[in-house]
Formats: structure tokens, C-alpha cells, sequence
């Protein structure tokens, strides 16, 4: 499941993997697209959705655009009333918060809610504080990956696939630049990556100039088209960043 989605004022969502595909079909090489990491986040709206009497879906919506949802099982059966007043109460109190912030002070919240619903709100409540603490790892989505089978590699492009595959080297890829705004372009021998040492590797930050939310970039053969694929880059950067300033 796609938990990331960035929604644009006329409504309309896209995640990190169409802002891939934005870049496949503007450059013809691998886009990798880093996921706005929740560790810069902070909480615009916690939805609760009943599914069964027991049984609710916690959907936790960021201000950079990330949305991460889990089920909730409770243990008694709970009114529609007593699910809007839970959620009520957490969007009042961490709403505005950053995540860290808010995992802090979610233990304080069992005392606005009514001693007889206080079981169940505590189950919603563990596992917000689960979601809040766990789910900071970095996140990437990469595509196009079929065009590397037209490209000429020094190296097998076996080894290029491999590569892509390790959560650590995208991190790399998209993490070596010397600012997150500052359009980088890495060239053959440049990136020391294992299996990666044939490729060039385009990348920039997208979001608030100032102070970017994550990177995006392109990798392909030492031959690619650099001022057509950078301009490239540089427009789904500003695009991206649109997008989420008008969110």
C-alpha cells in the first residue's frame, strides 16, 4: 500500500511514486524519490474511521504530505459518538505538534476521555503512540527501471539492479548532496556506490527551498542527455514543491 499521498487545492493526490513517474517519462532513465521523512512532520489531522463495532482504522495525516494509517482492535463495542469525541480530543491536543512532540504527549490524553470509554480510547491511543515513535524510518520509491535494459553499462547491469535494491545505497544516492536545495550531479567514477560506479546520478531536494522535505533524482549512463535530464529534474523539484506549499 502507497501510505504517502500529497494532496494538491484542487484535491487531487499524488505520492512519491507518480512524482517517479513524472520523471520516467521526462528523462527516459531510473527516478528515485524520497518520502518526506516524519521526523520533520508534524500532525495536521488523525482520522478515526469505524470498520466494525470493534475495529476502527487510525489514519495519521502529516503537514508534508505523508499519511500512514493502521486497524485498531478495541475491546468493547463503541458508539459513533464515542469514536468522534476521541478524535476530537487528539486532534485539539496534537494537532500543530511535531511527531516527536506528540508521542510525548499522548500518555496525558486517557484523562479527558470518560472513565467507561477509557479502555478503548487507551487501545487507539497505544497504537498512535506505535505509529509515532516506529514509523520514522526513511522511505523511497524508485521506477523506470526498464530502461536500463537500452542502456550500455561497463559493468553488468545485474550489478546496477542489485544496487537499487538496498535501502542504504538509494540513501546514499539522494543523501550525498552538499545542500538538499543544490541541483548535484554525481558522474561515473564520482559515485563510489558499489555496482553504481558506471551510472551518473542526478538529484535535488523538493518541497520548501529553504528548507527542503526530501530528494528526488534521476540515475542512468554516464552518456545521458545532463542538460535535458537536469532541466528535468529541476522542473518535477519546483512542481513537487508547488504542489505541497498549496496543500
Amino acid at each position: 500500500m502507497d501510505c504517502a499521498v500529497h494532496f494538491r487545492s484542487d484535491g487531487l493526490a499524488l505520492s512519491p511514486a507518480e512524482y517517479a513517474r513524472l520523471l520516467v517519462q521526462l528523462t527516459r532513465q531510473v527516478a528515485v524519490v524520497q518520502y518526506p521523512s516524519l521526523n520533520r512532520s508534524a500532525i495536521r489531522h488523525i482520522e478515526l474511521v469505524p470498520l466494525t463495532p470493534t475495529k476502527l482504522l487510525l489514519v495519521l495525516i502529516t503537514d508534508t504530505g505523508r499519511v500512514e494509517q493502521c486497524t485498531v482492535d478495541v475491546p468493547a463495542p463503541w458508539d459513533d459518538a464515542a469514536v468522534s469525541h476521541v478524535r476530537a480530543v487528539l486532534n485539539a491536543c496534537l494537532g500543530g505538534h511535531k511527531l516527536a512532540d506528540a508521542a510525548a504527549m499522548v500518555t496525558d490524553l486517557s484523562d479527558r476521555i470518560p472513565a467507561e470509554e477509557r479502555a478503548n480510547a487507551n487501545a487507539v491511543f497505544s497504537v498512535l503512540l506505535a505509529s509515532l515513535i516506529e514509523r520514522n524510518e526513511e522511505k523511497f520509491v524508485f521506477a523506470g527501471t526498464a530502461n536500463l535494459a537500452a542502456q550500455d553499462f561497463s559493468r553488468g547491469l545485474r550489478d546496477v539492479l542489485e544496487a537499487l535494491e538496498e535501502q542504504v545505497v538509494l540513501m546514499r544516492l539522494l543523501g550525498e548532496a552538499p545542500g538538499p536545495a543544490i541541483l548535484t550531479v554525481t558522474i561515473g567514477s564520482e559515485n563510489q556506490v558499489a555496482g553504481l560506479e558506471a551510472t551518473s546520478v542526478v538529484s535535488t531536494g523538493y518541497g520548501n527551498p529553504a528548507q527542503p522535505l526530501a530528494k528526488l533524482g534521476v540515475l542512468g549512463p554516464t552518456r545521458m542527455d545532463y542538460p535535458g535530464t537536469m532541466g528535468a529534474v529541476r522542473a518535477v523539484a519546483r512542481y513537487v514543491g508547488q504542489i505541497l506549499m498549496e496543500s
